[in-house]
């Protein structure tokens, strides 16, 4: 059977083949229609039901691409490669059947790269991402350089990857399941936030295939290249260093000069600066106090992108302004309002117990935190010295609202809400004026809603029609 040929220069001449391509959503649709772009016969499949795929169905008659929904015919396995949407799993039946026809498995990630003109930027980690993907590419819109964002953080990267020039960058969010079915994605700078159980469900709860899936951000890196790491996340420190080949540029980052590993370049706080070497030439770039994004996790962040941004050239006072200035993205500890001297926080990206840490740890103001959903395998243990150190009371929702009622309230007061808005009632009920309300759910969102951004917009409209109890 005829195999996917990918030129070094990550070209892929795919002229004729044969392309199935599992997932009719975004990452679906644009890979698709790259692909067919490109001069390959693709045929796109999804199990969602009919009339769910609506637009997607008229998006895919437009292109001249046939599709089928409410299943996955063996129409899938015509095919010269398999690429598949990062929500469908390796274990899916109709990809281990690909697999044992020896047909080729790809992600839409590296297809999506083998027609990138720009260095890529890669950015993984369980936690973090989407903040410092976007504080990465705003240091780049600021030195006024061209940057590509997508991966991840929710454009596909075959949908704006012909916008990329050799003068420019892409700056990907790149999760675990992105990089599963990788080959020759190549990314200039690569970078590993930190890496904590998450997910495992999807690596038969083993916590060493989710870190094998991690370390494959750097598995195609050269000599020169960049890979940038938490140096303080032991089980980060402990993937990267003795696993990345001879040649890559190590930037370790630390919250303490005495973490940073190596002794020579990378990224800390040192004599109240945030701190970095490269070269052997130390830059003092800003005091943590000045970014504006708060939170140690943050600070961490912030290093991680400074690092990616300076290898690239980007220069100190420039990085400088942006940490000043850059506010964050939305759902991550996202100031909504303040009420009758009470602030409203939207955390709903925290969609797991390490999110909901780092968030206790960011406020110094008493804390009612509304927590659950769907679980995933939750251990809130991990929470209990947070919980009692930062938060007064704690109201449980969605399906997991009676683990997280047994997991706190010979802790905290708990209570239980059936709905968002009687959520945001009951905590509004037990705050006073210096109070913080933080939605940190912890847990997935599919219980009440379709995902964790809708999520956040219901909680934000609730809290934005509250009245104030003064007037």
């Amino acid at each position: 059977m005829k195999q996917v040929q990918v030129p070094s220069e990550r070209r892929g001449d795919v002229r004729g083949l044969r392309f199935s391509v599992l997932g009719g959503a975004r990452s679906g649709l644009a890979v698709a229609s790259l692909l067919a772009s490109k001069g390959a016969h693709v045929f796109v499949s999804d199990k969602a039901a009919e009339e769910l795929m609506q637009e997607a169905a008229l998006t895919l008659k437009h292109l001249g691409i046939p599709f089928e929904f409410g299943g996955n015919s063996d129409r899938v396995l015509e095919a010269d490669a398999l690429v598949v949407s990062p929500g469908v799993p390796s274990e899916a039946p109709i990809v281990q059947k690909a697999l044992a026809a020896g047909i080729e498995v790809l992600s839409e990630l590296e297809v999506a790269s083998w027609y990138c003109k720009a260095p890529m930027i890669a950015i993984t980690g369980t936690n973090g991402k989407t903040t410092t993907t976007s504080l990465t590419a705003r240091m780049f819109y600021d030195a006024r350089q061209s940057a590509v964002v997508a991966g991840n953080i929710g454009t596909a990267f075959s949908e704006v990857v012909g916008q990329t020039t050799p003068d420019g960058v892409a700056v990907l969010e790149v999760s675990s399941f992105q990089l599963d079915h990788i080959r020759s994605f190549h990314p200039r700078v690569a970078m590993i936030l930190n890496i904590t159980p998450d997910h495992l469900d999807r690596y038969g709860h083993s916590l060493e295939k989710y870190i094998a899936s991690k370390q494959r951000i750097f598995e195609n890196q050269e000599d020169g290249d960049v890979l940038i790491y938490n140096t303080d996340d032991e089980v980060t420190r402990s993937a990267v260093e003795g696993h990345a080949r001879a040649g890559i540029r190590l930037l370790p980052f630390s919250l303490t000069p005495a973490g940073r590993a190596l002794g020579g370049d990378g990224a800390t706080v040192d004599g109240g600066m945030l701190t970095v070497t490269l070269s052997g030439e130390r830059h003092h770039v800003i005091p943590p106090g000045e970014i504006s994004i708060r939170g140690e996790h943050n600070l961490a962040n912030a290093m991680a992108a400074t690092l990616a941004g300076m290898s690239r050239g980007v220069m100190p006072a420039s990085i400088r302004a942006t940490l000043k200035n850059f506010k964050g993205v939305e759902h991550r500890l996202e100031f909504v309002r303040q009420v009758d001297g009470v602030e409203y926080v939207n955390d709903s990206k925290a969609t797991n117990v390490d999110s909901v840490w780092y968030a206790l740890r960011s406020f110094t103001k008493p804390l009612i935190v509304l927590m659950g959903g769907r679980d995933k395998g939750n251990d809130y243990s991990r929470l209990i010295e947070p919980v009692r150190e930062h938060v007064k009371s704690i109201v449980a929702i969605g399906e997991s609202a009676d683990k997280v009622f047994a997991a706190f309230a010979s802790i905290v007061p708990v209570t239980s809400s059936s709905t968002m808005q009687d959520a945001i009632a009951a905590a509004r009920d037990r705050a006073v004026p210096g109070d913080i309300v933080l939605l940190s759910p912890a847990c997935a969102s599919f219980d009440w809603f379709r995902d964790y951004e809708h999520r956040g917009r219901v909680f934000k409209e609730i809290v934005m029609a509250l009245p104030s109890r003064a007037s």
